[in-house]
C-alpha cells in the first residue's frame, strides 16, 4: 500500500486541531500538538485520542493519570507549530494555566477538557488514549482547522 497516498486521502477530512498537554515529573508541563481528537460517549463523558508509538512524549501520555486537551483558536496556528515540533514539548509557562485538578490547559483555548486516563488500546501503529472528562470549559470564536495538509479556514 502506497502510505503517502493513504496519508494525502486521510487528508481529506478536515480536523480541529488540539494541544495535548499532560505533567511530566522531570520537565514540568508538556504538550503535543494532534488532529486525532474525537468524542466517544456523553455518558459517561468520554474522549479519544492517539499516540505514535515512536512519539518523543509516548511514555508521558501513557503512563500518565490526568491529561488536558486544549482545542485551538485559528488565532493559535503559531502554538500548534510549536508544539508540533520535535524536542519542543515543554511547555511555556504563559502559554498554559493550571485546573483545579492539577492539568495544564493552552491559555485562550476556543474550548478546554481535564481528562482522566480511561483506558489505553495499542492498534497498529499508535495506541489509542481514551480518557473520561472531569472539567470542560468551551468559548465563542473560530477554530484552527487541518485540512488537506494544511491550515485552512471555515467560511
Amino acid at each position: 500500500m502506497d502510505t503517502r497516498a493513504l496519508r494525502n486521502t486521510l487528508g481529506q477530512f478536515a480536523t480541529g486541531v488540539c494541544v495535548l498537554t499532560t505533567n511530566d515529573p522531570d520537565r514540568g508541563a508538556i504538550g503535543m500538538t494532534v488532529n486525532s481528537f474525537a468524542a466517544v460517549s456523553l455518558e459517561p463523558a468520554l474522549v479519544l485520542w492517539s499516540i505514535q508509538n515512536t512519539s518523543e512524549c509516548f511514555s508521558e501520555f501513557t503512563e500518565c493519570d490526568r491529561y488536558g486537551i486544549s482545542v485551538l483558536r485559528h488565532s493559535q496556528e503559531a502554538l500548534s507549530n510549536r508544539y508540533a515540533r520535535s524536542l519542543e514539548h515543554t511547555v511555556d509557562d504563559g502559554d498554559c494555566f493550571v485546573d483545579s485538578y492539577g492539568v495544564p490547559l493552552i491559555q485562550g483555548a476556543l474550548a478546554t477538557l481535564s481528562c482522566k486516563m480511561s483506558a489505553l488500546h495499542p492498534s497498529g501503529d499508535h495506541h489509542i488514549i481514551v480518557g473520561e472528562v472531569v472539567d470542560f470549559e468551551s468559548h465563542s470564536g473560530d477554530p484552527l482547522v487541518f485540512f488537506g495538509g494544511a491550515y485552512s479556514r471555515l467560511d
